[in-house]
């Protein structure tokens, strides 16, 4: 092959890679559902914590950072999820996918799964084709532990697992509950794990993290 037909081919692949990284980052179909549209264009992005930490101590700066993945779906949109310490985003304490879809007509839900290997996605929220030799059946669901949504007067999205359902093991834990509300610009998460007395053992006391949106690049 010619240096100029190598050209053209090393040209075309290039063409069709980011035509398949594009479409993947896109994420899964909203099936003309928009507030399920809007719930994932408000989860989509960079958040951090940062203000909330520098206004009291008992909170730490954390990242949070929610991709689209898997283009294309018909059974809700995926999102791949990375928490980790400001400093420390190479090393995330939590990897997760979330799959939104409608419950009924009042209903939205976030399920969540872990991820086989999840050392091999670090950084992937900002690389959507990583996902691309991987398929949901491959995840594992964290039964119990869906979010199930709902879209206020205000127009935020909140919701929280359903009390007791979701295990835990954490720090002498018997199971873990979370709370969220989101907004366009914001979302507040506050997870929590519970003793068989019903005693918390880990998660923030005060009241949730506080994660406000990044520029896009943060």
């Amino acid at each position: 092959m010619n240096p100029r037909a190598r050209w053209i081919a090393a040209a075309l692949l290039a063409t069709a890679l980011l035509s398949a990284c594009g479409a993947l980052r896109r994420g899964g179909r909203a099936g003309g559902d928009p507030d399920l549209a809007l719930l994932a264009e408000w989860l989509t992005g960079s958040f951090g914590s940062q203000r909330q930490a520098a206004a009291d101590s008992a909170f730490f700066d954390i990242r949070l950072r929610m991709a689209p993945i898997w283009g294309g779906r018909a059974d809700g949109v995926w999102l791949y999820v990375e928490q980790a310490v400001h400093g420390h985003e190479l090393r995330p304490y939590r990897q997760r996918v979330y799959r939104l879809r409608r419950l009924d007509a009042r209903r939205l839900e976030s399920a969540v799964f872990e991820l086989p290997g999840p050392e091999r996605f670090v950084g992937a929220a900002g690389d959507a084709g990583c996902f691309a030799a991987l398929t949901p059946d491959s995840l594992l669901p964290r039964a119990g532990c869906a979010i199930v949504l709902r879209r206020r007067a205000d127009g935020a999205f909140a919701g929280a697992t359903e009390a007791g359902a979701c295990p835990s093991t954490l720090h002498g834990a018997a199971y873990a509950t979370s709370e969220v509300v989101l907004t366009a610009d914001r979302l507040v998460s506050w997870d929590r794990g519970w003793d068989a007395r019903g005693e918390q053992v880990w998660g923030a006391v005060k009241e949730g993290y506080v994660f406000d949106r990044l520029p896009a690049g943060d």
